[in-house]
């Protein structure tokens, strides 16, 4: 979670007498968003409507739902094959629920495993899954960064996303008109050693998972292979829709990511846990990240990779994603100084306009996730 750190800064004051001042500012009329018509301020994150493209809704959790109307949040949940997660078809289970109970708050997308892998039952299995999950109203389908990481063929070769036995299945996502969510790859950060890493929220997961930090295993595919892996996979479907999620694995690089961007037009990004990377750049480069910002704004969505489990404290649960929420706004809707958790360095906000804010929370989410 990013949490803002203590400051005696303009800023942060207005963001606590902000917090402290909430339920009296969210009851304000639509009508009064914004006293500069150019921009927002931070008093609008209530009034703004807005969506949460990569949340992770494990449980059927209250509180999560709650928040999320408290801040004016519609969420996607997104199921995910990681071996520590309860099964797909529990967390299908729960976000089918889930969305009937709430279906003006939430929607849904599905995955798939590779637990068959290299059987002739995967692929017939895994269409079937898909297909009783777009029946069920799944918008879209999240394949995980285990497919380039762990999943290897019975040679022990590692397998890509641009495996060609894939290809029937992204095709029929695209046939179904649903939208390809991918996590493949890390952040380039895992390929360093902890302590050159640029941003702390790396050096803290990746000292608790080794198993992902690929600086101790360089027999795994490169960074490299990872990103290219997923190039050519979008070379081969050039007309799937296929958002990115964390900034498309390419964080650490406006100009990278803006090069995809470019190649691929029917690619967008989510921004979930990778915020801090734009901040990062922005220390040096803060004008190159605000221009890229606009540049790009039709490819742009916001998410957090927030999520709620059985074992969550509400309380905590609360506190952590308000906080989290409240710092990227900040960072996007003003030009104030102010200190992130994730590097000593203040940053400046990048005090985007109105209308990029609007589709960066807002209209990129209905544009790139039909039906949600």
């Amino acid at each position: 979670m990013k949490l803002l750190s203590n400051s005696r800064n303009a800023g942060m004051l207005a963001l606590a007498l902000f917090m402290q001042n909430c339920s009296q500012s969210s009851k304000t009329s639509s009508d009064a968003i914004g006293a500069d018509t150019t921009y927002y301020s931070m008093e609008d994150f209530r009034k703004v409507e807005k969506y949460d493209t990569h949340t992770h809704i494990n449980a059927f959790d209250t509180t999560f739902i709650d928040l999320a109307k408290e801040d004016n949040f519609r969420l996607l949940a997104l199921n995910v094959n990681p071996s520590s997660y309860p099964t797909v078809e529990y967390q299908q289970d729960v976000a089918v629920r889930v969305v009937k109970a709430y279906p003006e708050q939430v929607a849904w997308a599905t995955t798939f495993t590779v637990a068959d892998w290299g059987t002739d039952k995967w692929l017939p299995q895994t269409l079937a899954y898909l297909k009783g999950s777009f029946d069920n109203g799944a918008i879209g389908v999240k394949v995980w960064k285990n497919v380039g990481m762990e999943l290897r063929d019975k040679d022990g070769k590692f397998v890509m996303i641009d495996d060609p036995r894939f290809d029937p299945v992204i095709d029929y996502i695209e046939k179904s008109g649903k939208t390809l969510v991918g996590h493949l790859g890390e952040p380039r950060n895992a390929w360093l050693p902890v302590d050159q890493m640029t941003v702390s929220g790396d050096k803290n997961y990746f000292s608790k998972h080794p198993e992902y930090h690929m600086f101790l295993h360089p027999e795994y595919p490169s960074y490299e292979d990872q990103v290219n892996a997923r190039d050519k996979m979008l070379e081969r479907h050039p007309n799937i829709r296929f958002v990115g999620v964390h900034l498309g694995s390419l964080e650490w690089s406006v100009d990278e990511l803006a090069k995809r961007l470019d190649k691929f037009p029917n690619m967008a990004v989510d921004m979930a846990e990778r915020i801090c990377h734009l901040e990062y750049q922005s220390i040096k480069e803060r004008q190159k990240v605000r221009n890229f910002m606009i540049k790009y704004q039709d490819r742009l969505i916001y998410a957090t990779d927030d999520w709620v489990g059985p074992d969550s404290d509400p309380i905590e649960l609360k506190k952590d994603i308000q906080k989290t929420r409240l710092s990227d706004w900040m960072y996007f809707v003003t030009d104030e100084e102010m200190n992130v958790p994730y590097f000593k360095e203040k940053i400046q906000g990048l005090k985007l306009p109105k209308a990029v804010i609007d589709k960066i929370y807002r209209t990129n989410a209905e544009k790139w996730f039909p039906g949600i």
